[in-house]
């Protein structure tokens, strides 16, 4: 079937018309330059290079964990959806270290004079930046970062207005965020049910929180799975395909965020369950502090120290890469800055050219294009060396 827009010569002839058109619009236009350039400003302020927050608050949000209440230090918080994440500039030591956090306030709650956005950080092993946050971030801290990121939020052309939310630990943050969206009327027609799993009822992260909206909301259902608690009268054990059978209801979209042994747990269930791809999404995970836990990690890899030779421009650093630490780690823990946001492969930002030596690449989110795997580009904060590495970087 053919379609007619404006007949065929007209259509035809459209292309030189609009030639004729830009060539009398440049014969008659300013010899001075326009210096505004809208569709910029618009892009600028939707997604800015750098920004900085101002810590107003801190909260315990568990034993473990604690709620960061931030501002944007020039009052411009850019639109974001539940379920995105800020990534942070921090300096830590000699080295600048980026790390991202999903934002588990709620984006009603950035509107307005008073528009804020918060983060919830959890700290129940010796890790470096929790252990950062815990210690040097109070009120009044100046951090710098850039938002937003990610594409783990409800989309209603895609997805149904049935959300399961299957969570573990700190992945808490996305739902939370959600279910206040929901609270506030801003994703009507959503239903929201979160199967929480946690350890110990007394170190639930936003367990009082969820509470709240959960009585304040019909349309959130929270259910604590826990896992180490024999006096809990609720669901026990682990999130498994029988409790998502029993929750999941009619045409489910079911939403993951936790670590990645809870992961591959729920990936096997929703398989065996029949879901679709288009109806089982996860967030970005980080790599696992045992890399051994990766499907095709090679053997004895972890206890090897190579030998990095880093490219930036005319300059060159050996240092040393550990084979159970992302390259990324590597260049950090050298002081060497390197651009990285989602810190599992999948968003690009820290593209790396790899010129010699062998790497394994975490297939957790490996979100390099296929032109890339064939030309040797790898992302640093998913791929560990295997050999001697020689790598070309950018300059930041």
């Amino acid at each position: 079937m053919s379609i007619k827009v404006k007949g065929f010569l007209k259509d035809v002839g459209g292309a030189s018309r609009v030639t004729e058109l830009r060539k009398k619009s440049i014969e008659t236009a300013s010899a001075v330059p326009d210096p505004v350039d809208n569709i910029r400003a618009v892009a600028d302020a939707l997604h800015p290079d750098h920004m900085e927050f101002r810590v107003t608050a801190v909260r315990e949000a568990s034993p473990t964990s604690r709620v960061y209440r931030m501002v944007s230090t020039d009052g411009h918080i850019p639109v974001f959806q539940a379920g995105q994440y800020v990534n942070f500039r921090l300096k830590i030591g000699q080295s600048e270290l980026t790390r991202p956090y999903t934002i588990s306030s709620a984006p009603f709650d950035a509107r307005g004079e008073q528009g804020y956005v918060e983060v919830t950080i959890r700290r129940n092993r010796p890790y470096l930046v929790p252990d950062w946050f815990f210690e040097n971030v109070g009120v009044g801290t100046v951090l710098q970062g850039n938002m937003p990121f990610g594409t783990f939020y409800y989309e209603p052309l895609r997805d149904s207005k049935n959300l399961l939310a299957l969570a573990g630990g700190s992945g808490i943050t996305p739902f939370y965020s959600m279910a206040r969206e929901i609270a506030y009327g801003k994703m009507k027609g959503v239903r929201l049910t979160i199967l929480y799993g946690s350890v110990h009822h007394s170190d639930i992260v936003l367990g009082e929180e969820l509470a709240r909206v959960e009585r304040d909301c019909p349309e959130v259902k929270v259910v604590h799975v826990l896992s180490g608690d024999e006096g809990w009268t609720g669901e026990k054990g682990f999130i498994t395909k029988e409790l998502i059978a029993k929750y999941m209801g009619e045409d489910p979209t079911v939403l993951f965020c936790g670590p990645i042994a809870m992961y591959k747990l729920v990936e096997q269930a929703v398989t065996e369950l029949g879901l679709t791809c288009r109806r089982f999404r996860h967030d970005v995970m980080n790599q696992p502090s045992d890399p051994a836990q990766l499907a095709g990690y090679p053997a004895g890899n972890k206890n090897k120290v190579w030998k990095l030779k880093v490219l930036r421009g005319i300059h060159e650093d050996l240092i040393e890469a550990r084979g159970d630490e992302p390259v990324a780690v590597a260049l950090e823990r050298a002081a060497i800055p390197v651009d990285t946001h989602c810190r599992c492969g999948e968003c690009g930002y820290c593209r790396t050219q790899l010129l010699s030596g062998e790497i394994f690449v975490s297939p957790n989110g490996d979100g390099r294009r296929l032109m890339d795997k064939e030309m040797g580009w790898f992302h640093a904060c998913s791929a560990y060396p295997v050999s001697d590495l020689t790598i070309r970087i950018p300059i930041l």
